[in-house]
């Protein structure tokens, strides 16, 4: 039998909303994951440090202040940086189509916009962990 896929889901920056960050957190626990949220006002060195420490599979940022185009490359280059090119960072928000393009370019997983059926976040992130296990095996 597998192990469940372990999540973080973080709010970055100076973002104070946070009720679509909960609503996923509560979707993919549902889902039989392992969910750790880590609050409001999170920097992208406390989001990838709690993501080594908690040992996750996949970091999801929650952002609707704008700054996505920062925030996304730091916490990616920080896993980088700390041998964990292995965790899936994902994420959603307001952002626009050409940025998530651009993002997903850079290495970035799947973006999701505001509407985005909590399932497809899911059946995402449980297509990732399936390719990435069998990889492994």
């Amino acid at each position: 039998m597998s192990r469940p896929i372990r999540v973080l889901v973080a709010k970055p920056g100076l973002d104070g909303h946070d009720r679509g960050a909960k609503v996923v957190a509560a979707a993919l626990r549902d889902a039989g994951m392992e969910v750790i949220y880590t609050g409001l006002h999170q920097t992208p060195e406390m989001i990838a440090s709690a993501a080594i420490q908690e040992d996750v599979d996949v970091v999801g940022l929650s952002i609707l202040s704008g700054a996505h185009m920062t925030l996304f490359p730091r916490v990616k280059e920080i896993l980088r940086a700390e041998g964990r090119d292995d965790i899936l960072l994902t994420g959603g928000g307001i952002i626009p189509k050409e940025d998530m393009e651009a993002l997903e370019q850079g290495g970035t997983g799947k973006l999701f916009g505001p509407g985005t059926p909590t399932t497809a976040l899911i059946e995402y992130i449980q297509e990732w962990f399936a390719a990435r296990q069998s990889q492994d095996a």
